[in-house]
């Protein structure tokens, strides 16, 4: 079983993801996005399952930060030039994605 955790390490939620796979004896891929961020193809890919607007962090800092709760933008634009506006971790199996801390979804997948 290859489970991908797209995150930063500071992420609370990105270590708890890591820890829940780790518990159940599953040694996750985690790629920091501060190191390598998302290319637009993987972009597409990870939004095409679960909407631009859910990969968008609106409780988070970066989001306040660029006051963009007043302004209108393009959610694509916007978080392929700064990753830190993705609510992260992004978790991915076969073709399977979630965004967040999503336990009850991934228990279906450890099955």
């Amino acid at each position: 079983m290859v489970i991908q955790i797209m995150g930063t390490k500071k992420c609370s939620e990105t270590k708890k993801a890591i820890r829940f796979f780790k518990e159940r004896r599953i040694e996750p891929h985690f790629r920091d996005l501060n190191e390598k961020e998302l290319s637009p193809g993987e972009f597409d890919n990870i939004s095409n399952k679960i909407g631009v607007d859910n990969l968008l962090d609106i409780e988070g800092k970066a989001y306040k930060d660029k006051g963009l709760k007043y302004m209108v933008f393009d959610t694509k634009e916007e978080i392929l030039a700064n990753n830190n506006l993705i609510r992260t971790p992004i978790v991915r199996y076969e073709r399977k994605v979630t965004c967040g801390y999503e336990p009850n979804e991934w228990k279906n997948w450890v099955k």
